[in-house]
């Protein structure tokens, strides 16, 4: 049940408010200890790398899966990076949302400014303004609070912008700012004559691009498949949080003061879900143990919590500030958070390149293990985007698609899930040799107890009202109704085997990474998700898909062109690959 709305909202940490003498008078000497330990306590702002910036020329800028592709080996390694396009747009932001969206009004979020002690008592929560704003009285009420700060609305140096928004959430106590998040809609133009809104890195179109695998996801969902918008003021704050799914981020600044961002790299998630666990949240207000419960509370989206804590226990954290104009592309499994300096208006959406797959793949497993309903659909999107690139010429999609590489981390996947589901299949078969087979299934259906979406074979069950997945079999072999019991498969799941099996040979039989390419066991495979597994699970599984192994340089000097993205090729993986190569061999035989 949604918790009671605060009638009034509380700027009196910046309001300059009148004071008694007496409280004057201990508010100084107060004063006066934050001021000498500033400088120690907030030297750690100056120890965070910020992350690459990267400066596309006009040839680079024309498909942006492609080039988060060609930057992500290197700037996933960041968790988050900053693209300067080479286009900028011809309309104002407020002009758009007026002449677009007549009658734009909005109802922002209450944030309180302070740091939570993460108790049953004190943890925080956002909760839902009882005023509701058009774009600009937002403004206008933005720049207010930051002129009664700061003597002025305008922007002040990003440094001293950092260390005063963790101060004040240090001395918080009352003191709450309003942030309109999750709004719905675009600011990107619809005019013919704005270069940048009739491109495709317009947010309302780049979900559903050809490389995306958003695209076979027919339903609409905002934030994930449509933009929304989010406007801020001073302080305004996006807790830390991974992206539903794991998946890809990208981030436009219309217009307004400028956002700082934090970012860990995928590849350290399991450490800063650890670090959370036990350095932020208290046991008492977790629902599972381990950093499933840490998980789950992140996923509320209003933690929020000084890097410092992650750079105290070696948890790599990087950093960016982001300017107008400006897009900001977080990468799978990425953590994120960040602040605004002052009134500004951004928008955002998901999208799915092919080095996400093995990323949803752990990402579906792990909802299906806290039974967390998923947004979207990962078996269907997995299955329709391997069997269409089975459909393809290998030989001459390496000659002709520089992205051909990127392939092997849909069809790694894939051959594992069909493996998965031809296991637990044979398996209800020997426990069942009464088994109805039907060969109806044509869409995914939801399991009513891991709410997994399974698109390639489910079981009715005279136990159950509702389908259940295959992989329960634990259940299954415990039912009651005399294992009176229906398994719905796909017609198609022969052929689906068969390209498994074809995507397991050409896995297992290349050589030498070719573009870069080199397989290893990545962290996500090594999660826990995958230590929960059943023995059984885990003599079953398939050969992992790798990461790609190499790294593009980042052009720092503001020019654009080549030296954006030149790639590099890097080797030293020959005898992980071998070890790989083998163990899908000694599988496939």
């Amino acid at each position: 049940m949604p918790m009671k709305l605060k009638q009034k909202t509380d700027f009196s940490s910046f309001s300059g408010h009148k004071q008694s003498r007496k409280s004057r008078k201990s508010t100084k000497h107060l004063k006066a200890f934050h001021a000498d330990r500033t400088n120690d306590d907030l030297e750690w702002t100056n120890q965070i790398t910020e992350c690459p910036v990267y400066h596309p020329s006009v040839e680079e800028f024309e498909d942006p899966l492609r080039y988060f592709q060609q930057i992500a080996p290197e700037a996933s390694k960041y968790g988050i990076c900053k693209i300067v396009p080479p286009l900028i747009p011809t309309a104002p932001t407020g002009v758009v949302i007026k002449k677009e969206k007549p009658g734009f009004r909005f109802t922002p979020k209450v944030q309180p400014l302070r740091f939570s002690r993460w108790t049953l008592n004190d943890k925080n929560s956002f909760l839902i303004s009882s005023k509701s704003y058009t774009l600009r009285d937002f403004e206008v009420m933005a720049n207010r609070v930051s002129a009664n700060k700061y003597c002025l609305s305008g922007c002040l140096p990003s440094a001293y912008m950092e260390r005063e928004f963790w101060l004040e959430m240090t001395r918080g106590k009352k003191g709450t700012v309003e942030y309109g998040v999750n709004v719905d809609g675009s600011a990107f133009s619809s005019s013919s004559d704005d270069h940048l809104a009739n491109s495709k890195w317009n947010l309302k179109k780049l979900p559903r691009l050809p490389r995306s695998a958003l695209r076979f996801f027919e339903n609409d969902i905002p934030g994930v498949t449509d933009p929304m918008l989010y406007i801020g003021m001073l302080f305004s704050m996006f807790a830390w949080h991974v992206e539903d799914h794991y998946l890809y981020s990208i981030n436009y600044h219309h217009c307004g003061a400028p956002k700082t961002w934090y970012g860990v790299p995928g590849s350290a998630a399991d450490e800063f879900e650890k670090v959370i666990q036990n350095h932020v949240y208290t046991r008492e207000i977790l629902s599972t143990n381990g950093s499933e419960g840490a998980f789950e509370m992140l996923a509320e989206k209003t933690t929020m919590f000084s890097p410092k804590i992650l750079l105290q226990n070696h948890v790599p954290v990087y950093k960016l500030v982001q300017l107008p104009g400006e897009f900001v592309g977080t990468f799978p499994r990425a953590y994120h958070a960040g602040f605004s300096h002052g009134f500004n208006c951004g928008e955002a959406v998901n999208f799915a390149a092919r080095d996400w797959f093995p990323f949803g793949g752990f990402a579906n497993e792990r909802y299906a293990f806290l039974q967390k309903k998923p947004i979207i659909p990962y078996e269907e999107i997995l299955c329709k985007e391997a069997m269409l690139l089975s459909s393809k010429n290998p030989k001459k999609d390496y000659m002709c698609d520089p992205d051909a590489d990127f392939n092997r981390f849909v069809k790694g996947p894939f051959a594992s899930l069909i493996h998965k589901y031809d296991d637990a299949i044979s398996y209800l078969k020997s426990l069942d040799r009464s088994l109805s087979i039907l060969s109806n299934l044509k869409e995914s259906v939801s399991c009513s107890i891991c709410k997994r979406d399974c698109y390639v074979a489910h079981v009715n069950c005279n136990c159950r009202v509702d389908p259940i997945c295959v992989f329960h079999d634990k259940e299954l072999s415990k039912c009651t109704c005399g294992m009176n019991r229906t398994l719905s498969m796909r017609g198609d799941l022969p052929k689906m085997k068969n390209v498994a099996k074809k995507f397991e040979d050409e896995l297992s039989g290349h050589k030498g990474g070719v573009g870069g390419v080199e397989y290893v066991d990545t962290k996500i495979q090594q999660s826990n998700a995958s230590a929960r597994e059943s023995k059984r699970t885990r003599k079953q599984r398939t050969c992992n898909t790798g990461k790609v192994n190499g790294g593009t340089h980042v052009n720092m000097t503001g020019k654009r062109g080549k030296s954006g993205i030149s790639p590099r090729m890097r080797s030293g993986g020959d005898s992980r690959l071998k070890e790989v190569n083998k163990k899908c061999r000694k599988r496939a035989s």
